[in-house]
């Protein structure tokens, strides 16, 4: 059963009812699915007038074994449309809003199911990341938010929005919780390309295993002017924490990382400009009253109706830099900075295990705040390369900035190498093991 409804936040696009499982290793815990992957029970939207009312004839790979782990799912979250945007503004279900202050936005484009998730609607989320759409929400809402390395979980049933930095990840109010649901929505599946063939390391294994002699690497990138002063502060006092709990602190740097919101704001689009063609409003989406004198007509009102204006701004940006005569210019050029990126990460993990720094330059900014694109997209200077290295990440709350007249949650940002995701939430779970911040809730708060 499906009911559409309009939490207090605006979370949730439908809650259902009765779809349960009563045995498997997560029965009893409730999980939320982002509105951009499928599910037979209900609609998938994207979080756009495109897909209105659109049913998928088949579960994705992640909400199949969920289900089959006992797990009960309860409804789908909002999202920015078509995982486009770093506030859940861009939605066409109207923007979420944060529960620690309504008037902000909660991050995103995965900000719905932060929401969910941090306003206790539910045990656990799903969301997808392609530039830091798990983590930065998490950050900004005051959760655990966990990008598993590129391949780890299958992205079978997954909208595609940029193929080769997508990534299925999990809310949750603890790591342990976040290690558990990836244990049984990772692994290798025939039906998705990119997935890892390797088997499943266990991640929950050494989760409480002591971090002493842990070699956590600190960018000065990370800590520059452009922070609010909140942030760097209680980024700060989460290395003196490492430090207590036995880590080796040690200098790397990332001098690309100013570069990897132009490079993602390259390849991304690009994708996206490929993958959104399907939408043409024949086979399934929107299609116009208007009349037509021909195709072309009708494909040009279709998506103009269907789409919102960022999605656009998108999809023409990323024609833009695949068009004769810009395509080695942008794109191929972009694809020699992602490999740079790629190797400076290298070179840092062989001086330590973990990279840690803020989530986000700020705490969570008022809705309607930024109209800059420019602006909107800074928010993922820190996330951004992860994806395009495809490496682990994890954002965990670290404290609360009051700069604004308001309590609103700080996120700690934690990067390990390809494959070593054991070794990011081990080193997560330290520090929350630590701290009481994953403790706080909005409502004690306020």
């Amino acid at each position: 059963m499906t009911i559409v409804t309009a939490d207090r936040y605006n979370a949730f696009h439908e809650v259902w009812d009765e779809i349960s499982h009563a045995e498997g290793t997560l029965a009893g815990m409730t999980i939320a699915i982002k509105d951009n992957i499928v599910t037979k029970t209900g609609t998938t939207t994207c979080g756009s007038r495109m897909l209105e009312g659109y049913k998928s004839p088949f579960d994705a790979t992640v909400v199949s074994r969920l289900q089959n782990a006992g797990a009960t799912l309860v409804g789908k979250t909002n999202c920015d449309e078509f995982a486009m945007g770093s506030s859940t503004e861009h939605c066409a279900w109207g923007p979420v809003r944060n529960p620690w202050d309504e008037t902000r936005v909660p991050g995103g484009s995965s900000g719905g199911s932060a929401v969910a998730v941090a306003a206790r609607l539910c045990d656990c989320a799903l969301g997808s990341d392609t530039g830091g759409s798990i983590r930065q929400p998490a950050a900004f809402c005051g959760v655990v938010g966990y990008k598993p390395t590129y391949g780890t979980v299958s992205r079978y049933g997954l909208v595609a929005f940029a193929s080769s930095l997508d990534q299925i990840g999990t809310f949750s109010t603890t790591v342990e919780d976040a290690a558990r649901v990836t244990q049984v929505i990772g692994g290798y599946d025939e039906l998705d390309s990119t997935s890892n063939p390797e088997p499943l390391p266990n991640v929950t294994s050494e989760l409480r295993t002591p971090i002493n002699n842990l070699r956590i690497g600190v960018p000065s990138q990370y800590l520059g002017e452009n922070n609010e002063p909140a942030v760097t502060e209680a980024v700060l006092q989460a290395i003196e924490t490492y430090k207590e709990l036995g880590a080796t602190i040690v200098d790397v740097e990332l001098p690309l990382t100013d570069v990897g919101i132009s490079t993602y704001y390259v390849l991304a689009p690009a994708e996206a400009s490929s993958n959104l063609a399907r939408y043409d409003g024949i086979r399934y989406g929107h299609r116009t009253s208007e009349p037509c004198t021909d195709l072309f007509e009708l494909y040009a009102k279709n998506r103009a109706e269907g789409f919102g204006e960022e999605v656009k701004r998108r999809i023409m940006l990323g024609t833009y830099v695949l068009s004769s005569g810009y395509y080695d210019a942008y794109y191929n050029n972009a694809l020699r900075v992602r490999r740079l990126i790629c190797q400076e990460y290298q070179q840092a993990f062989h001086k330590c295990d973990v990279i840690l720094g803020p989530t986000a330059p700020t705490a969570a900014f008022k809705i309607g705040e930024k109209t800059d694109p420019v602006s909107m997209y800074l928010n993922d200077v820190y996330t951004a390369n992860t994806n395009i290295a495809g490496i682990c990440g994890i954002s965990i709350p670290c404290g609360f900035s009051e700069e604004h007249g308001v309590k609103l949650p700080v996120g700690l940002h934690l990067q390990s190498a390809w494959h070593d995701d054991a070794t990011l939430l081990r080193a997560a779970q330290m520090f929350e093991t630590a701290t009481p911040f994953h403790l706080e809730t909005p409502e004690q708060s306020s």
